[in-house]
């Protein structure tokens, strides 16, 4: 079985530049549709409040990773690849650097 998750170089660069210029760690928090779509949301961490259904699937540099465990499943437990594309962050998300956001692909578990 591989890892949850894990993020390209490139999402790993852009995690480090924003902790450093917002002075702390970040958190994502996978969508599982309604406004935003199926992506991931950046916040400062503690900013957006996990409940008892979040799964913690990890950490990429430092920062927590949560998706709903019932969409978790409803994906069949897939692994999740961080990446970052052009475009602008989505709802209240952080974006990933100039004219980036931050997306999820699927992977094998």
């Amino acid at each position: 079985m591989g890892e949850v998750l894990t993020a390209t170089r490139a999402a790993r660069d852009a995690v480090r530049r924003l902790r450093a210029a917002r002075g702390g760690p970040v958190m994502f928090v996978q969508s599982a549709g309604c406004c935003a779509g199926s992506v991931p949301m950046c916040f400062d961490e503690g900013e957006f409040p996990v409940g008892s259904n979040d799964l913690l699937l990890g950490e990429i540099e430092g920062c927590p990773f949560y998706i709903d465990a019932a969409l978790h499943k409803a994906w069949g437990g897939m692994s999740l690849v961080l990446d970052v594309a052009p475009g602008h962050a989505e709802g209240f998300s952080l974006s990933a650097g100039d004219g980036l956001r931050f997306v999820t692909t699927g992977g094998k578990s």
